[in-house]
């Protein structure tokens, strides 16, 4: 199998981007409005956060999962298996970081495929033998590739914002008591629904990104296989794993490979498809790969 640009994942990114602008932008027309900032003074601040967060997207997300950056005396065969997987996929090689985690998981960061990390966790090596490690490796890899990550990157950060605003917004506002009270009130309200829409629109194109990596996976190492044994070891590994090991992360779901269970909610909100569903594609790729 021939890599192929996936234009469903395309349109989807592009969709995804265009609505969140617009919400966006009413966002900071509200803020501008109901708390007195100024829309000049609220595009400035958002400006120099999301330069910064453009600029240190990877380090930000490495360092919020714990993960280290290692040199390749550290962990040469995992070095070596980036390196090599990087020129199958043609895509820059990477950084490698590693979480000191029990959870078998392992994301990719980055605002573009020169500046990208994939990481891995302690418990994912122990895991996973090296033909599923490369499947998983693979997996992201293909993120770097489709620069879906960059998207969620982006999207995360923007959602990240309406939501401090709902949740600390009854500080500023002083519960409501100053004059500036009943603005806060409303800026909280119109947080809230940006950040409800945010979460769908993330959500739905996590779920359509992680079919898209499986594939690219499969392609990239010519073993589907190899992905579907490590997604069904990655899902046991995660029933075995401590339950406060990581599973604070869960907010992050959309980075990993396999959802950290974040609750009833987050089940029913997935980032991720069902792993039977991902398997079952998988096998399907592997089938159509044996045939021809």
């Amino acid at each position: 199998m021939q890599w192929k640009a996936d234009w469903g994942l395309r349109f989807r990114m592009f969709v995804t981007m265009f609505l969140l602008t617009a919400v966006y932008l009413v966002f900071i027309g509200a803020l501008s409005v109901y708390l007195g900032f100024g829309f000049t003074g609220i595009i400035m601040v958002f400006a120099l956060f999301s330069g910064a967060q453009w600029f240190f997207s990877d380090k930000l997300t490495l360092w919020s999962m714990g993960a280290k950056e290692v040199s390749e005396d550290e962990y040469p065969e995992l070095h070596g298996m980036v390196r090599r997987l990087s020129q199958q996929a043609d895509v820059p090689v990477p950084k490698v970081a590693v979480v000191d985690s029990q959870v078998p998981n392992a994301f990719a960061t980055g605002r573009s495929q020169k500046h990208s990390a994939v990481a891995v966790t302690t418990g994912l090596m122990r895991t996973l033998n090296e033909e599923e490690l490369e499947g998983v490796i693979a997996h992201e890899l293909a993120h770097v590739k489709n620069r879906d990550v960059m998207v969620m990157t982006v999207a995360s950060f923007l959602s990240t914002i309406a939501f401090l605003v709902v949740r600390f917004g009854f500080f500023f506002g002083g519960g409501g008591r100053n004059r500036n009270g009943g603005g806060v009130f409303v800026a909280i309200a119109v947080s809230l629904v940006v950040w409800i829409i945010s979460y769908l629109l993330i959500r739905a194109l996590s779920r359509y990104r992680e079919f898209a990596a499986d594939r690219g996976a499969a392609v990239i190492t010519g073993k589907p296989a190899a992905l579907a044994s490590a997604l069904a070891s990655i899902s046991g590994g995660m029933e075995r794993a401590p339950k406060e090991d990581m599973r604070e992360q869960a907010e992050m779901n959309a980075f990993f490979i396999f959802p950290v269970s974040g609750g009833t909610i987050t089940r029913l909100f997935s980032t991720h498809p069902s792993m039977e569903r991902r398997i079952d594609r998988l096998q399907q790729l592997e089938r159509e790969m044996e045939a021809a």
